[in-house]
């Protein structure tokens, strides 16, 4: 025992120095916390002991406590056996004696009493009770009380294995599916998510049954990597949490020595990807080895000899072979003589939806040392990367075979930039690198419509492949997408088209959404960068998969209209055609028209409510409902600051909106807004109630800015502020010969279009048409803004207006 921890005084200050020394961390702090609880827990067991009267009892550590890992705020999971020869009295005042000290310094204790017959009866009856008597230390008293229970509990952990081990997978799938992938999480939680630390003891308890053991290359490593982050995040926050929160990553960071909060983010999804794919390849070799134990009892007594114990090889392809519901090598495969052999094994493991075995990873990774692709690649090898990312959803495990194994990077040298780099926009479901991965999945699935699908899944696999270099990733990514492409033996003009596709991929979606499509330069703009029909045909392809591959927020019926729209133009104008008839999409419809003879006819403002349904989805999602809101309203000053106003006093979120104006009816000409809405909580408002407040609204009556403003304040207090980077207001040059477009990008926020519309209104400017989109939290807005003659503003003129939107927003 310690003099610094010989008592409850002496505890808590040699606690409080150890965790305060800046030298030390890592396990080594862990252990020696450890340590200085264990002498305490020691000295308070003997005290207890006596002043109870009581023998026969040891003090056991479990959990992570009992591997000797204790963080700065980690519970104490304790374990008080008794041989039950004391009275139930004289237990219990024992454990009183030994819980209120450690309850008085404010540490949290998970704690239970038990004889070791019912430790091993409570271990059998609770899953999670049995793991933790796995790692059971022993602290004090009598240390057979503590090895009994240790060793029954390593007795039926193996027994039982069989059974238990598929009831702990299930564990581990219903808490991935509660908390997440933590390798692709912007706030995960290092304990619980997928990848965590639950599931690195979740593999020590499969190896501790000696049924099946977890891949160790790098396993350790990336465990003690959430462990030190855990630590850091204890001592940042002082709580014990295991969220890793943004607000608090700048700080872990810092502690770590990590260079930023993306440095942070990026080392620990690599270290929860580790995790990840040993626990795939554990739990498969475990179910592998549960299937054989219950299907050969029953071939031996059906097959003679040696044939009850041959398992089958089914070739996939030259040198592949599935064997036991795995892609591996076959026996003649020589990987040292076929330098293509990975991704012919790759495609083929894909192809067929199976793992790729990691034996075989391995083997064509040593031999790659001896023998690497040539450059550049045969046409074999190009096919054979084409094939697998054609493969669909299976591309996706055996990819991130490859790339945890550290087969990727040879091939791929420019895929370690992005690797697990973190997109901080909530738009994005995952890390750029399985982004583009999913991409190539999505584009997969549109192959049948392009007259090139090579060229569709390279463009779709390297479209982002700049992110994280200086200055436009579509600029920076289309130098890189030739170089690579050109690696990989595409001829010339096809690397042209690979790199155009990786420049241009936003082009169609944000014209689309933030651009007047009935502008002549619209269309003119988007058909000079694309160049060729083949090349928009791709484009368009690209633009679907990668918005449904960003997540369920960037794609919907409405933008592939849009998008759908924009591409039938740019085809009739790269054909040297009219643009094609669309349906009349860009004439009102009969209800617009209703709606602006109304508000003609009656000098006022006419509304329409509708609830509309998207289309389902591909994957069977369940489709998104949304809410169309027509407003026709003579033209006058205000009417887009008192429109959106309304919307954002009656807790309508805009999604989307169109405006524009129709030719003169009746005695001038009528503004039609399309909206998109969405209610933040509880049932739509009624129509007549909207149609009211903005005729108040446009008579000055109802105090819209002010309303908001108390809105706003009282939303404040209730919610922490959100860290989003400051708006940004830009002219948009050379988009439009008629009119200037302001765009306006910022955080979604309560009236932030009834900001952008008082200021537009402000500046004495008239508002030809706006285009609102809303991606999660981001809103990209697009104004089409002409002066009181009808023409585009002077450039120092829309300078200025652009200054003032921003300070109006700031």
């Amino acid at each position: 025992m310690t003099d610094s921890a010989d008592d409850t005084g002496g505890y808590p200050a040699a606690r409080l120095r150890l965790l305060q020394d800046g030298a030390a961390g890592g396990p080594g702090r862990r252990a020696a916390l450890a340590r200085l609880t264990d002498d305490w827990l020691a000295a308070l067991l003997a005290r207890a002991a006596t002043e109870a009267g009581v023998t026969g009892v040891a003090l056991a550590a479990v959990g992570g406590y009992g591997r000797g890992e204790l963080s700065p705020r980690s519970d104490l999971d304790l374990l008080l056996l008794h041989d039950g020869r004391d009275g139930p009295g004289a237990v219990a005042k024992l454990a009183d004696h030994l819980w209120y000290p450690v309850w008085d310094l404010g540490l949290e204790l998970d704690h239970s009493v038990r004889t070791p017959a019912e430790a091993r009866t409570a271990a059998r009856d609770d899953l999670k009770v049995q793991l933790g008597l796995l790692d059971a230390r022993h602290l004090a008293g009598d240390p057979e009380l503590t090895a009994s229970v240790r060793t029954a509990a390593y007795a039926d952990w193996r027994e039982s294995a069989p059974k238990r081990l598929p009831e702990l997978h299930d564990l581990c799938q219903e808490r991935a599916a509660r908390q997440g992938e933590l390798q692709f999480l912007l706030e995960p939680d290092l304990k619980e998510a997928r990848g965590g630390l639950r599931d690195a003891t979740a593999l020590r308890a499969v190896a501790a049954s000696w049924l099946a053991d977890a891949p160790r290359g790098g396993l350790e490593a990336a465990r003690t990597r959430l462990l030190d982050t855990r630590d850091a995040l204890h001592l940042v926050t002082g709580r014990a949490t295991d969220r890793l929160s943004l607000q608090d990553q700048p700080q872990v960071a810092d502690a770590l020595g990590a260079a930023d909060a993306d440095t942070l983010l990026r080392e620990t999804y690599e270290a929860a990807r580790t995790i990840s794919y040993a626990a795939d390849v554990t739990w498969r070799e475990v179910g592998r080895i549960l299937r054989s134990r219950s299907v050969r009892p029953t071939l031996r007594g059906l097959l003679p000899g040696r044939a009850a114990n041959r398992v089958e090889r089914s070739p996939l392809a030259e040198g592949v072979v599935e064997l036991d519901g795995e892609a591996v090598l076959a026996r003649a495969a020589r990987p040292e003589r076929d330098p293509v052999l990975v991704l012919r094994a790759a495609a083929a493991a894909a192809q067929a939806g199976l793992p790729l075995a990691t034996h075989a990873i391995r083997r064509c990774a040593a031999a790659a040392d001896g023998r690497p692709l040539p450059e550049p690649w045969p046409a074999e090898a190009r096919d054979e990367l084409v094939t697998l990312l054609g493969a669909g959803a299976p591309t996706v495990p055996v990819w991130e075979s490859l790339e945890v194994e550290g087969m990727l990077p040879r091939l791929l040298p420019e895929w370690e930039r992005v690797r697990c780099h973190p997109q901080h926009n909530p738009v994005h479901t995952w890390t750029v690198d399985r982004h583009l991965v999913e991409t190539a999945v999505r584009a997969a699935a549109l192959t049948r419509r392009v007259h090139r699908p090579d060229l569709l899944l390279i463009a779709a696999l390297l479209h982002d492949i700049g992110k994280g270099l200086p200055g436009d990733h579509s600029v920076a990514g289309a130098d890189l997408a030739r170089t690579i492409a050109a690696r990989l033996g595409f001829e010339t003009r096809d690397t042209d088209v690979i790199a155009a596709l990786v420049r241009h991929h936003l082009l169609l979606i944000e014209t689309a959404t933030r651009r007047d499509l009935d502008d002549p330069a619209t269309v003119g703009a988007v058909a000079d960068a694309v160049g060729d029909t083949g090349t928009l045909e791709l484009l368009h392809a690209l633009t679907e998969a990668d918005a449904l591959a960003t997540g369920p927020a960037a794609w919907s019926t409405w933008r592939a209209g849009l998008v759908a729209d924009l591409v039938g133009r740019v085809a009739a104008r790269l054909a040297g055609e009219a643009e094609p008839d669309t349906n009349g999409a860009d004439e009102p419809t009969a209800e617009q028209e209703r709606l602006a003879v109304e508000a003609g006819r009656t000098r006022g403002p006419v509304l329409a409510l509708h609830t509309r349904t998207e289309a389902p989805a591909e994957d069977g999602a369940a489709p998104p409902v949304g809410v169309e809101l027509l407003i026709a309203v003579p033209d006058q000053p205000g009417v887009l600051p008192a429109a959106a106003g309304v919307l954002a006093l009656h807790r309508l979120t805009v999604r989307a909106a169109d405006l524009r104006t129709l030719d003169p009816i009746g005695d001038g000409r009528v503004l039609l807004l399309s909206w998109r809405v969405a209610a933040e909580y509880g049932s739509l408002p009624d129509a007549d109630r909207l149609r009211a407040d903005l005729v108040r609204a446009l008579d000055g009556s109802l105090d819209i800015p002010a309303r908001l403003a108390e809105r706003e304040r009282a939303y404040a207090r209730r919610t922490r502020p959100a860290l989003a980077p400051p708006p940004s207001v830009t002219v948009a040059p050379g988009t439009s010969r008629t009119a200037t477009v302001i765009e306006v990008r910022a955080q979604d926020a309560h009236g932030l279009l009834h900001r952008i519309g008082r200021a537009l209104e402000g500046a004495g400017v008239c508002v030809r048409s706006a285009h609102i989109s809303t991606l999660g939290a981001n809103a990209v807005d697009a104004f089409y803004v002409t002066g009181t003659d009808g023409r585009p503003l002077a450039e120092e003129a829309a300078r200025e207006l652009a200054e003032a939107v921003q300070n109006a927003l700031v």
